[in-house]
Protein backbone atom coordinates (compact mmCIF):
# COMPACT_ATOMS: atom_id res chain seq x y z
CA UNK A 1 0.00 0.00 0.00
CA UNK A 2 2.69 2.15 0.92
CA UNK A 3 4.15 1.90 -2.56
CA UNK A 4 1.08 2.88 -4.40
CA UNK A 5 0.71 5.99 -2.47
CA UNK A 6 4.27 6.44 -3.11
CA UNK A 7 3.38 6.41 -6.97
CA UNK A 8 0.26 8.17 -6.36
CA UNK A 9 2.31 10.98 -5.08
CA UNK A 10 4.88 10.62 -7.51
CA UNK A 11 1.84 11.22 -10.66
CA UNK A 12 0.30 14.09 -8.85
CA UNK A 13 3.73 15.89 -8.64
CA UNK A 14 4.51 15.41 -12.18
CA UNK A 15 1.21 16.40 -13.17
CA UNK A 16 1.07 19.20 -11.19
CA UNK A 17 4.34 20.38 -12.44
CA UNK A 18 2.57 20.22 -16.25
CA UNK A 19 -0.09 22.26 -14.57
CA UNK A 20 2.20 24.76 -13.30
CA UNK A 21 3.76 25.02 -16.52
CA UNK A 22 0.98 24.88 -18.57
CA UNK A 23 -0.75 27.77 -16.39
CA UNK A 24 2.45 29.82 -16.46
CA UNK A 25 2.23 33.61 -17.37
CA UNK A 26 4.25 35.57 -19.68
CA UNK A 27 4.91 38.51 -17.88
CA UNK A 28 4.89 41.83 -20.32
CA UNK A 29 6.73 45.21 -19.98
CA UNK A 30 6.05 47.84 -22.98
CA UNK A 31 7.64 51.08 -23.61
CA UNK A 32 5.66 53.35 -26.22
CA UNK A 33 7.06 56.64 -28.24
CA UNK A 34 4.59 58.84 -27.14
CA UNK A 35 5.59 58.24 -23.39
CA UNK A 36 2.64 56.90 -22.41
CA UNK A 37 3.97 53.63 -21.73
CA UNK A 38 8.37 53.46 -19.97
CA UNK A 39 9.16 50.57 -19.30
CA UNK A 40 5.76 49.76 -17.76
CA UNK A 41 4.59 46.44 -16.87
CA UNK A 42 1.41 45.13 -18.54
CA UNK A 43 -0.80 42.64 -17.68
CA UNK A 44 0.61 38.82 -18.22
CA UNK A 45 -0.63 36.26 -21.41
CA UNK A 46 -1.44 33.20 -21.01
CA UNK A 47 0.33 30.58 -22.59
CA UNK A 48 -2.05 28.23 -24.31
CA UNK A 49 -1.74 24.89 -26.52
CA UNK A 50 -0.86 25.26 -30.26
CA UNK A 51 -4.04 26.24 -32.60
CA UNK A 52 -3.99 27.74 -35.33
CA UNK A 53 -5.15 31.44 -35.61
CA UNK A 54 -4.65 33.99 -38.32
CA UNK A 55 -1.78 36.21 -37.66
CA UNK A 56 1.70 36.30 -38.22
CA UNK A 57 4.17 34.30 -35.70
CA UNK A 58 7.39 34.12 -33.89
CA UNK A 59 8.73 31.06 -33.52
CA UNK A 60 11.28 30.57 -30.74
CA UNK A 61 13.26 27.37 -30.94
CA UNK A 62 15.22 27.01 -27.69
CA UNK A 63 16.83 24.22 -29.07
CA UNK A 64 19.19 25.95 -31.79
CA UNK A 65 21.18 28.90 -29.99
CA UNK A 66 23.83 31.52 -30.60
CA UNK A 67 25.80 33.44 -28.73
CA UNK A 68 26.18 34.28 -25.22
CA UNK A 69 26.05 37.99 -24.23
CA UNK A 70 28.35 39.62 -22.28
CA UNK A 71 26.59 43.30 -21.76
CA UNK A 72 24.76 46.12 -22.86
CA UNK A 73 25.19 49.22 -21.91
CA UNK A 74 26.68 52.83 -22.96
CA UNK A 75 29.67 55.08 -22.49
CA UNK A 76 31.14 57.02 -19.29
CA UNK A 77 32.67 59.05 -21.37
CA UNK A 78 34.08 62.63 -20.14
CA UNK A 79 30.93 64.66 -21.40
CA UNK A 80 28.79 62.39 -19.58
CA UNK A 81 30.42 62.75 -16.40
CA UNK A 82 31.22 66.72 -16.18
CA UNK A 83 27.28 66.71 -16.89
CA UNK A 84 26.60 64.71 -13.78
CA UNK A 85 29.45 66.37 -11.77
CA UNK A 86 27.17 69.45 -12.59
CA UNK A 87 23.94 68.08 -10.34
CA UNK A 88 24.23 68.03 -6.67
CA UNK A 89 25.65 65.06 -4.99
CA UNK A 90 22.36 63.19 -4.76
CA UNK A 91 20.90 63.83 -8.23
CA UNK A 92 23.84 62.98 -9.90
CA UNK A 93 23.85 59.65 -7.57
CA UNK A 94 20.57 58.79 -8.73
CA UNK A 95 21.45 59.25 -12.36
CA UNK A 96 23.84 56.69 -11.80
CA UNK A 97 21.66 54.27 -10.53
CA UNK A 98 19.09 54.15 -13.14
CA UNK A 99 21.61 53.73 -15.16
CA UNK A 100 23.13 50.37 -13.93
CA UNK A 101 21.43 49.43 -11.16
CA UNK A 102 19.88 45.76 -11.53
CA UNK A 103 16.59 46.68 -10.26
CA UNK A 104 16.26 50.14 -9.77
CA UNK A 105 17.77 51.12 -12.86
CA UNK A 106 18.02 49.89 -16.48
CA UNK A 107 20.78 47.42 -15.87
CA UNK A 108 23.29 48.50 -17.66
CA UNK A 109 26.75 45.92 -16.95
CA UNK A 110 29.21 47.20 -19.62
CA UNK A 111 30.13 50.83 -20.08
CA UNK A 112 32.73 51.96 -22.47
CA UNK A 113 35.33 54.49 -21.45
CA UNK A 114 38.26 56.44 -22.79
CA UNK A 115 41.99 55.90 -22.62
CA UNK A 116 42.76 59.74 -22.16
CA UNK A 117 40.15 62.07 -23.74
CA UNK A 118 37.78 61.60 -26.63
CA UNK A 119 35.76 64.38 -28.78
CA UNK A 120 33.11 64.68 -26.06
CA UNK A 121 35.12 66.57 -23.46
CA UNK A 122 34.60 70.25 -22.28
CA UNK A 123 38.14 70.76 -20.90
CA UNK A 124 41.31 70.54 -23.44
CA UNK A 125 42.38 66.89 -24.86
CA UNK A 126 44.50 65.15 -23.01
CA UNK A 127 46.34 62.06 -22.47
CA UNK A 128 48.21 60.48 -19.58
CA UNK A 129 51.33 61.55 -20.57
CA UNK A 130 51.79 65.02 -22.75
CA UNK A 131 54.69 66.79 -23.20
CA UNK A 132 55.94 70.07 -24.50
CA UNK A 133 56.77 70.06 -28.11
CA UNK A 134 60.34 68.58 -28.55
CA UNK A 135 60.56 66.12 -25.57
CA UNK A 136 59.93 62.59 -25.11
CA UNK A 137 59.62 60.25 -21.94
CA UNK A 138 60.15 56.74 -23.52
CA UNK A 139 60.63 55.20 -19.73
CA UNK A 140 56.97 57.03 -19.45
CA UNK A 141 58.07 58.36 -15.84
CA UNK A 142 55.70 61.40 -16.42
CA UNK A 143 52.73 59.11 -16.88
CA UNK A 144 49.85 59.77 -14.86
CA UNK A 145 46.15 59.68 -14.85
CA UNK A 146 45.53 62.24 -12.30
CA UNK A 147 43.23 64.30 -14.95
CA UNK A 148 40.60 61.27 -14.35
CA UNK A 149 40.06 61.90 -10.94
CA UNK A 150 38.16 64.84 -11.79
CA UNK A 151 34.92 63.46 -12.44
CA UNK A 152 35.53 60.15 -14.64
CA UNK A 153 37.31 57.60 -11.48
CA UNK A 154 34.15 59.15 -8.53
CA UNK A 155 31.45 57.49 -11.05
CA UNK A 156 33.01 54.83 -12.36
CA UNK A 157 33.52 54.15 -8.61
CA UNK A 158 30.13 54.84 -7.87
CA UNK A 159 29.05 52.40 -10.46
CA UNK A 160 30.58 50.01 -9.36
CA UNK A 161 28.69 50.56 -5.71
CA UNK A 162 25.27 50.04 -7.40
CA UNK A 163 26.09 47.57 -9.57
CA UNK A 164 29.08 45.57 -8.46
CA UNK A 165 29.16 43.38 -11.69
CA UNK A 166 29.74 45.69 -13.96
CA UNK A 167 32.55 45.75 -16.88
CA UNK A 168 34.34 48.73 -18.22
CA UNK A 169 36.11 48.12 -21.62
CA UNK A 170 38.32 50.72 -22.74
CA UNK A 171 39.47 52.72 -25.92
CA UNK A 172 42.31 55.23 -26.98
CA UNK A 173 42.13 57.91 -29.10
CA UNK A 174 45.11 59.07 -29.13
CA UNK A 175 48.89 58.16 -28.33
CA UNK A 176 50.58 61.08 -26.67
CA UNK A 177 51.46 63.57 -29.61
CA UNK A 178 55.25 63.03 -28.99
CA UNK A 179 54.71 59.42 -29.85
CA UNK A 180 53.46 60.69 -33.40
CA UNK A 181 54.29 61.42 -37.10
CA UNK A 182 53.03 64.55 -36.81
CA UNK A 183 53.75 65.84 -33.37
CA UNK A 184 49.80 66.35 -32.56
CA UNK A 185 46.96 64.38 -31.18
CA UNK A 186 45.06 64.81 -34.03
CA UNK A 187 45.54 62.58 -37.39
CA UNK A 188 49.24 61.21 -37.81
CA UNK A 189 50.12 57.65 -37.44
CA UNK A 190 52.06 55.78 -34.00
CA UNK A 191 55.50 55.76 -34.80
CA UNK A 192 57.13 52.00 -35.61
CA UNK A 193 59.70 53.24 -32.90
CA UNK A 194 57.31 53.59 -30.28
CA UNK A 195 55.17 50.11 -30.73
CA UNK A 196 56.90 48.86 -27.63
CA UNK A 197 56.48 52.21 -25.58
CA UNK A 198 52.57 52.18 -26.63
CA UNK A 199 52.38 49.02 -25.22
CA UNK A 200 53.17 49.94 -22.09
CA UNK A 201 51.70 52.75 -22.30
CA UNK A 202 48.46 50.38 -22.30
CA UNK A 203 49.56 48.50 -19.59
CA UNK A 204 50.39 51.35 -17.01
CA UNK A 205 46.58 52.17 -17.95
CA UNK A 206 45.32 49.32 -17.14
CA UNK A 207 47.44 48.72 -13.81
CA UNK A 208 47.26 52.44 -12.79
CA UNK A 209 42.98 51.26 -12.79
CA UNK A 210 42.86 48.09 -11.46
CA UNK A 211 44.98 50.03 -8.39
CA UNK A 212 41.91 52.28 -8.28
CA UNK A 213 39.68 49.49 -7.71
CA UNK A 214 38.67 49.45 -12.00
CA UNK A 215 39.13 46.32 -13.84
CA UNK A 216 39.27 47.34 -17.04
CA UNK A 217 37.56 43.96 -18.85
CA UNK A 218 38.97 44.55 -22.29
CA UNK A 219 40.43 47.30 -24.41
CA UNK A 220 40.78 48.24 -28.01
CA UNK A 221 43.68 49.34 -29.61
CA UNK A 222 42.34 52.22 -31.22
CA UNK A 223 39.11 53.94 -31.63
CA UNK A 224 38.06 54.07 -35.19
CA UNK A 225 41.45 53.51 -36.51
CA UNK A 226 40.68 54.34 -39.93
CA UNK A 227 39.25 57.85 -39.16
CA UNK A 228 41.55 60.90 -39.72
CA UNK A 229 40.57 64.33 -38.49
CA UNK A 230 42.98 67.13 -37.11
CA UNK A 231 40.29 68.80 -34.72
CA UNK A 232 40.40 66.09 -32.57
CA UNK A 233 42.51 62.81 -31.34
CA UNK A 234 42.61 60.38 -34.41
CA UNK A 235 45.04 58.10 -35.37
CA UNK A 236 45.50 56.19 -38.31
CA UNK A 237 46.46 52.26 -38.29
CA UNK A 238 45.94 50.13 -40.88
CA UNK A 239 45.42 46.58 -39.96
CA UNK A 240 49.04 45.24 -41.00
CA UNK A 241 50.33 47.82 -38.26
CA UNK A 242 47.54 46.66 -35.68
CA UNK A 243 48.45 43.04 -36.70
CA UNK A 244 52.14 43.43 -36.22
CA UNK A 245 51.71 45.70 -32.75
CA UNK A 246 49.50 43.30 -30.70
CA UNK A 247 51.52 40.26 -32.17
CA UNK A 248 54.93 41.75 -31.43
CA UNK A 249 54.22 43.80 -28.66
CA UNK A 250 50.88 44.68 -26.73
CA UNK A 251 49.94 40.72 -26.56
CA UNK A 252 53.23 39.64 -25.17
CA UNK A 253 54.06 42.31 -23.10
CA UNK A 254 49.88 41.65 -21.31
CA UNK A 255 50.88 38.27 -21.19
CA UNK A 256 54.48 38.98 -19.58
CA UNK A 257 52.86 40.55 -16.74
CA UNK A 258 50.21 37.97 -15.97
CA UNK A 259 47.24 40.38 -17.31
CA UNK A 260 43.60 39.20 -17.95
CA UNK A 261 42.34 42.52 -19.86
CA UNK A 262 41.37 41.31 -23.31
CA UNK A 263 42.62 43.18 -26.49
CA UNK A 264 39.22 43.59 -29.06
CA UNK A 265 40.64 44.59 -32.75
CA UNK A 266 39.44 46.72 -35.24
CA UNK A 267 36.62 48.55 -33.32
CA UNK A 268 35.00 51.03 -36.66
CA UNK A 269 32.39 50.82 -38.88
CA UNK A 270 31.38 47.55 -40.32
CA UNK A 271 32.50 48.49 -44.17
CA UNK A 272 36.26 47.28 -43.86
CA UNK A 273 36.13 43.61 -42.96
CA UNK A 274 40.04 43.36 -44.64
CA UNK A 275 41.26 45.27 -41.51
CA UNK A 276 40.35 42.63 -38.86
CA UNK A 277 40.97 40.13 -41.89
CA UNK A 278 44.60 41.11 -41.11
CA UNK A 279 44.85 40.43 -37.74
CA UNK A 280 42.66 37.72 -37.11
CA UNK A 281 44.55 35.99 -40.29
CA UNK A 282 47.58 36.14 -38.72
CA UNK A 283 47.91 33.11 -36.10
CA UNK A 284 50.64 34.46 -34.19
CA UNK A 285 48.51 37.57 -33.69
CA UNK A 286 44.95 35.81 -33.17
CA UNK A 287 46.35 34.60 -30.60
CA UNK A 288 45.94 37.28 -28.22
CA UNK A 289 42.77 38.55 -29.56
CA UNK A 290 39.51 37.86 -28.06
CA UNK A 291 37.17 39.34 -30.76
CA UNK A 292 36.62 42.08 -33.33
CA UNK A 293 34.56 45.10 -32.00
CA UNK A 294 32.16 47.13 -34.68
CA UNK A 295 30.27 50.70 -35.30
CA UNK A 296 26.96 51.53 -36.90
CA UNK A 297 27.90 54.83 -39.16
CA UNK A 298 29.14 53.07 -42.18
CA UNK A 299 28.28 49.81 -44.05
CA UNK A 300 25.79 46.95 -42.83
CA UNK A 301 25.67 44.67 -39.70
CA UNK A 302 25.18 41.31 -41.97
CA UNK A 303 29.01 42.05 -41.50
CA UNK A 304 29.34 41.10 -38.03
CA UNK A 305 27.85 37.52 -39.64
CA UNK A 306 30.45 37.70 -41.62
CA UNK A 307 33.60 38.01 -39.76
CA UNK A 308 32.31 35.49 -37.23
CA UNK A 309 31.40 32.96 -40.01
CA UNK A 310 35.47 33.62 -41.20
CA UNK A 311 36.45 33.23 -37.90
CA UNK A 312 34.20 31.25 -35.68
CA UNK A 313 36.83 31.30 -32.38
CA UNK A 314 36.50 34.93 -32.62
CA UNK A 315 34.25 36.75 -30.85
CA UNK A 316 31.78 39.98 -32.18
CA UNK A 317 31.34 43.01 -30.24
CA UNK A 318 29.04 46.27 -31.14
CA UNK A 319 31.17 48.59 -29.19
CA UNK A 320 30.26 52.64 -30.79
CA UNK A 321 26.83 53.33 -31.78
CA UNK A 322 23.64 54.87 -30.35
CA UNK A 323 20.32 53.88 -31.47
CA UNK A 324 17.17 55.82 -31.44
CA UNK A 325 13.43 55.48 -31.38
CA UNK A 326 11.95 52.52 -32.60
CA UNK A 327 13.57 52.37 -35.62
CA UNK A 328 16.38 52.03 -33.49
CA UNK A 329 15.18 48.96 -31.83
CA UNK A 330 14.57 47.24 -35.23
CA UNK A 331 18.42 48.25 -35.92
CA UNK A 332 19.80 47.07 -32.27
CA UNK A 333 17.83 43.65 -32.75
CA UNK A 334 20.10 43.27 -35.94
CA UNK A 335 22.82 44.10 -34.13
CA UNK A 336 22.25 41.21 -31.51
CA UNK A 337 20.90 38.80 -34.37
CA UNK A 338 24.21 38.77 -36.15
CA UNK A 339 26.64 37.77 -33.61
CA UNK A 340 26.85 40.38 -31.34
CA UNK A 341 27.96 39.39 -27.83
CA UNK A 342 27.55 43.19 -26.40
CA UNK A 343 25.97 46.42 -27.45
CA UNK A 344 27.04 49.86 -26.41
CA UNK A 345 25.25 53.49 -27.06
CA UNK A 346 27.58 55.93 -27.43
CA UNK A 347 27.58 59.44 -24.88
CA UNK A 348 24.68 58.66 -22.30
CA UNK A 349 24.04 62.34 -21.00
CA UNK A 350 24.14 65.90 -22.82
CA UNK A 351 22.95 68.93 -21.95
CA UNK A 352 19.99 69.85 -23.74
CA UNK A 353 22.42 72.34 -26.18
CA UNK A 354 23.97 68.62 -26.93
CA UNK A 355 27.08 69.64 -25.46
CA UNK A 356 30.01 69.15 -23.93
CA UNK A 357 31.21 68.23 -27.60
CA UNK A 358 34.64 69.12 -28.62
CA UNK A 359 34.65 67.63 -31.98
CA UNK A 360 33.26 68.13 -35.25
CA UNK A 361 30.77 65.60 -35.15
CA UNK A 362 26.88 66.11 -35.04
CA UNK A 363 25.05 64.87 -31.81
CA UNK A 364 21.93 63.89 -31.01
CA UNK A 365 19.75 64.34 -28.08
CA UNK A 366 20.99 61.60 -25.69
CA UNK A 367 19.23 59.01 -23.84
CA UNK A 368 19.26 61.18 -20.80
CA UNK A 369 19.52 64.61 -20.76
CA UNK A 370 20.56 67.81 -18.09
CA UNK A 371 18.60 70.64 -18.98
CA UNK A 372 19.75 74.07 -18.03
CA UNK A 373 17.71 74.25 -14.62
CA UNK A 374 19.60 70.86 -13.58
CA UNK A 375 16.72 68.79 -14.39
CA UNK A 376 17.50 65.77 -15.66
CA UNK A 377 15.15 64.31 -18.31
CA UNK A 378 14.57 60.24 -19.56
CA UNK A 379 13.74 60.24 -22.79
CA UNK A 380 12.04 57.56 -24.75
CA UNK A 381 15.52 56.01 -26.11
CA UNK A 382 16.21 55.75 -22.52
CA UNK A 383 13.05 53.02 -21.45
CA UNK A 384 14.02 51.73 -25.00
CA UNK A 385 17.02 50.15 -23.82
CA UNK A 386 15.50 49.09 -20.88
CA UNK A 387 13.76 46.18 -22.73
CA UNK A 388 16.95 45.39 -23.71
CA UNK A 389 19.07 45.70 -20.83
CA UNK A 390 17.02 45.10 -17.72
CA UNK A 391 15.85 41.33 -18.54
CA UNK A 392 18.68 39.76 -21.01
CA UNK A 393 21.26 39.03 -18.61
CA UNK A 394 25.10 38.58 -18.65
CA UNK A 395 25.12 35.19 -20.00
CA UNK A 396 22.05 34.82 -21.80
CA UNK A 397 22.44 32.61 -25.12
CA UNK A 398 20.62 33.68 -28.25
CA UNK A 399 17.96 31.56 -29.55
CA UNK A 400 16.97 30.33 -33.11
CA UNK A 401 14.03 33.07 -33.57
CA UNK A 402 11.90 33.15 -36.72
CA UNK A 403 9.54 35.58 -37.70
CA UNK A 404 7.45 37.45 -40.97
CA UNK A 405 9.88 40.55 -39.96
CA UNK A 406 10.39 43.38 -42.47
CA UNK A 407 11.96 47.06 -41.77
CA UNK A 408 9.61 48.06 -39.01
CA UNK A 409 9.49 44.91 -37.06
CA UNK A 410 11.75 42.42 -35.54
CA UNK A 411 12.10 40.20 -32.60
CA UNK A 412 15.32 38.60 -31.06
CA UNK A 413 14.98 35.94 -28.22
CA UNK A 414 17.43 34.61 -25.47
CA UNK A 415 17.43 32.01 -22.85
CA UNK A 416 18.90 33.56 -19.46
CA UNK A 417 21.37 31.63 -16.98
CA UNK A 418 18.29 30.88 -14.90
CA UNK A 419 16.65 29.07 -18.11
CA UNK A 420 13.66 31.96 -18.65
CA UNK A 421 13.17 32.86 -22.40
CA UNK A 422 13.47 36.58 -22.82
CA UNK A 423 11.57 38.31 -26.28
CA UNK A 424 12.22 41.57 -27.40
CA UNK A 425 9.68 42.32 -29.72
CA UNK A 426 9.79 46.06 -31.96
CA UNK A 427 7.11 47.28 -33.96
CA UNK A 428 8.52 50.76 -35.50
CA UNK A 429 5.27 50.89 -38.10
CA UNK A 430 2.52 53.32 -37.16
CA UNK A 431 -0.51 50.68 -37.15
CA UNK A 432 -0.98 48.32 -34.37
CA UNK A 433 0.81 45.00 -34.67
CA UNK A 434 -1.17 41.69 -33.42
CA UNK A 435 1.21 38.01 -33.56
CA UNK A 436 1.44 35.15 -32.25
CA UNK A 437 4.43 34.00 -30.00
CA UNK A 438 4.92 29.58 -30.25
CA UNK A 439 7.73 27.76 -28.57
CA UNK A 440 8.32 24.12 -27.28
CA UNK A 441 4.79 23.57 -28.64
CA UNK A 442 2.92 26.02 -26.74
CA UNK A 443 1.59 29.83 -27.79
CA UNK A 444 1.00 32.83 -27.02
CA UNK A 445 -1.31 35.44 -29.04
CA UNK A 446 -0.37 39.84 -28.55
CA UNK A 447 -1.06 42.61 -30.14
CA UNK A 448 1.65 45.48 -30.32
CA UNK A 449 1.51 48.88 -30.22
CA UNK A 450 2.36 51.30 -33.41
CA UNK A 451 5.95 52.38 -32.51
CA UNK A 452 6.53 50.62 -29.25
CA UNK A 453 8.89 47.96 -28.14
CA UNK A 454 7.72 44.88 -25.44
CA UNK A 455 10.02 42.23 -23.70
CA UNK A 456 7.92 38.99 -22.89
CA UNK A 457 9.44 36.66 -20.24
CA UNK A 458 8.11 33.27 -18.98
CA UNK A 459 9.55 30.01 -18.14
CA UNK A 460 9.54 27.21 -20.57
Amino acid sequence: MMLVYIVLFIISTYLGMETACAESGVAVWLSTQDGNKQLSPEPSLKMEPLRKVEAPVVVVEPAVDYQSILGLGSSWEHATCENLFKLPEDARNEVIRKVVHPEDGIAMNLMRICIGSSDFIGEEYYTYCDLPEGETDEALEKFSIEKDRAYLIPVLKKSLEYNPDLLFFASPWSPPAWMKTNGALGGGKLKPQYYGVWARYLLKYVQAYEAEGIPIHAITVQNEPNMIHMDYPTTLWSGEMQRDFIRDHLGPLFREHGIKTLIWCWDHNWNNLDFPRAVLGDPQAAQYVDGTGFHLYEGSVEAQSQIKEEFPDKHVYFTEGSVFRTNGAVKLIAILRNWARSYNAWVTMLDEHRKPNRGPHHASATCIELKDDLSVEYRYDYYMYGQFMKFIKRGAVRLETAHLGNRSFAAVAFRNPDGAIVLVVANAGREDRSFVVQCLGRMFQTELPGNAVATYVWTP
